[in-house]
């Protein structure tokens, strides 16, 4: 049986199209409202990553940082991470959901009690940022007896060789990083260039679902049509800031904007 992962991107390319995935951090601004945006945004998102606020978050840029501050000010814990995924898995329209973050608050969490958590709360996937392949072999496997898809990241720098080790210890979905920088940084290679190097990783794995993720906005993501799937996070984050500061609700302009890049992908 395939697990709801796999059955989103099934879904998107029957309609052919790619799956959108969007990105947004547990607690921001508040626990409460975080729930709703995911809610909102889930009439139009097919994956729903969620950050888990880390305060030394190396892999992400200025807006996700700005969004980790304001959950961790508001006093977010591992906990609550599970309780807004386990309310929000209770939604009518609940779609699946990643949680994406680092390694060392796994460890600290305990990494069984911790997919336990998962498993229990309704996640469906991880992406664990600073936890790479192959070291993450062991973690990867316990994952896939909880039933749980452990999502491997791939860059413009991962070798031939290394690509095809990756591919084939991964889980239904990978990951690729468009290009060497943090998160919401400018698209700094061309749109053809990254899916060339898209189209190795397909060729490798043609049957594995990979997203492309870094650098995908309102603007450039119709340039990716032929990807499985794309992450759009950074301007998200970006839109809940600006909807703060100017005294606007967040849910409502999240959910708008989710709702145009859903129709720039149909």
């Amino acid at each position: 049986m395939l697990n709801p992962i796999s059955l989103a991107f099934k879904k998107s390319k029957k309609e052919n199209r790619p799956a959108l995935l969007t990105y947004t951090v547990a607690g921001d601004s508040s626990k409460k409202q975080s729930l709703e945006i995911l809610k909102s945004i889930s009439k139009y998102a097919d994956i729903l990553e969620v950050g888990v606020p880390h305060n030394t978050p190396v892999a992400d840029g200025g807006q996700i940082q700005t969004s980790s501050y304001r959950a961790i000010k508001n006093g977010i814990l591992m906990t609550d991470v599970f309780k807004i995924v386990k309310n929000y898995k209770k939604s009518k329209n609940s779609k699946p959901i990643i949680l994406m973050g680092y390694y060392n608050m796994i460890y600290q969490f305990g990494e069984n009690k911790y997919l336990k958590e998962c498993k229990k709360s309704g996640v469906n996937g991880l992406i664990v940022v600073d936890l790479p392949w192959p070291e993450n072999r062991i973690f990867s496997k316990k994952c896939k007896k909880n039933s749980i898809n452990f999502i491997q990241l791939l860059s413009p720098t991962t070798s031939y060789k290394r690509l095809k080790g990756i591919t084939k210890d991964s889980h239904d979905m990978i990951y690729y990083i468009s290009m060497l920088s943090t998160t919401g940084g400018k698209l700094k290679v061309s749109p053809n260039k990254i899916l060339q190097n898209y189209n190795k990783i397909k060729n490798i794995s043609p049957k594995k679902n990979c997203v492309i993720g870094f650098g995908i906005t309102e603007k450039t993501i119709s340039k990716f049509k032929s990807a499985d799937g794309l992450v759009v996070g950074s301007q998200i984050c970006k839109e809940i800031t600006r909807s703060l500061n100017n005294r606007q609700n967040p849910v409502i302009n999240v959910s708008k904007m989710v709702n145009k890049l859903k129709k720039k992908l149909s």
